[in-house]
């Protein structure tokens, strides 16, 4: 053998050794993963359902992988600070975030590229977690009891009622837009800062309907002070087991829910990915979880990092068209 072919197969033998060795390394890390504490990224203030879903997945994540699983809520900026930190950060597995459609799908119809991340290039799905439903609300005053009655109300006084929502581009704000979208209704929106002030007006009268989480409106629909009139899922909310939703009420293409999923950043490794989709799905089927996230107002779904990819993207589509018919512009 020549000096130089010995130094070419010398060469390649390093090669070789290197990579092998990267590939032990990274299969060796992901099958020890986790060893030190990992924080979650929550881009919602503390308090709520969706704090609750967090921290209780959070917990179970610490039960069944041996670390500390720590949830630090970032709502600056309508979660965008949050999310960035996360698509920044290294994709080892140490910094998750626990988002919803309202803060990826939504803002990416809203803003499309300026928009400061990308959330699927920038994020690793990996657990589609949960669904809240929403139902359609009404004030007593306004003497109406399903979806053909509101819009034959509403057809007849166009630009008469106006409806809540908690800001523009907000997820109860784009599904009564979707449902205008859908029957032609003529409603002025009235938008608020917060859930809490567009409630309390709903229930003084100041508006007379809004779309909103049943865990925000339970307790105004039992003391009567608000009427619900649809559900917006495809089906009954066991909170509400006599409400039609509105796909059976006219509009069967209609479903809005906000949806929860678990995301790390882009290039997390599989093997960490599926480690922690396992542990999540597991936790999803446990019973005192159903329990609890049953008094809550959602739903366990779980899945695959492809479930969770296919919702966000398929979400993301029909927004953009209702963005786009209602004229929204993001604040």
């Amino acid at each position: 053998m020549t000096k130089e072919n010995f130094v070419k197969v010398k060469t390649l033998l390093k090669t070789g050794i290197a990579l092998l060795t990267s590939v032990i390394g990274t299969a060796a890390f992901a099958q020890a993963y986790p060893t030190k504490p990992v924080r979650i990224i929550n881009n919602y203030t503390p308090g709520g359902t969706t704090d609750f879903v967090a921290r209780a997945m959070a917990q179970k994540l610490t039960d069944a992988l041996g670390q500390q699983f720590q949830v630090e809520n970032r709502p600056s900026a309508n979660g965008v600070v949050g999310s960035q930190e996360a698509a920044r950060a290294k994709p080892d597995g140490y910094t998750l975030l626990f988002s919803t459609s309202g803060h990826t799908s939504i803002p990416m119809a809203l803003l499309g590229s300026k928009l400061p991340f990308n959330p699927p290039k920038d994020f690793a799905p990996i657990t589609l977690l949960v669904v809240s439903n929403q139902s359609i609300v009404v004030h007593p005053s306004l003497g109406v009891k399903n979806i053909p009655e509101l819009v034959k109300l509403v057809k007849a006084n166009p630009g008469k009622y106006a409806y809540g929502s908690v800001g523009p581009g907000s997820p109860n704000h784009l599904g009564v837009e979707l449902l205008k979208y859908m029957t032609g209704m003529d409603m002025v929106h009235v938008p608020y800062k917060g859930g809490s002030q567009a409630v309390i007006d709903l229930v003084a009268g100041r508006t007379v309907l809004m779309l909103n989480s049943n865990a925000s409106l339970m307790p105004h629909i039992k003391a009567g002070k608000i009427i619900p009139i649809a559900v917006g899922g495809k089906t009954r909310s066991s909170a509400l087991p006599d409400v039609l939703p509105v796909s059976e009420q006219g509009y069967p293409d209609y479903d809005v829910t906000t949806w929860y999923g678990m995301f790390g950043p882009a290039c997390l490794p599989k093997d960490i990915v599926g480690k922690l989709n396992v542990a999540l799905n597991a936790a999803l089927k446990q019973p005192d979880i159903i329990k609890s996230f049953d008094a809550q107002g959602v739903e366990p779904l779980g899945g695959t990092p492809e479930d969770l990819s296919k919702k966000m993207i398929g979400e993301y589509e029909r927004w953009k068209k209702v963005v786009e018919f209602a004229h929204i512009e993001a604040e």
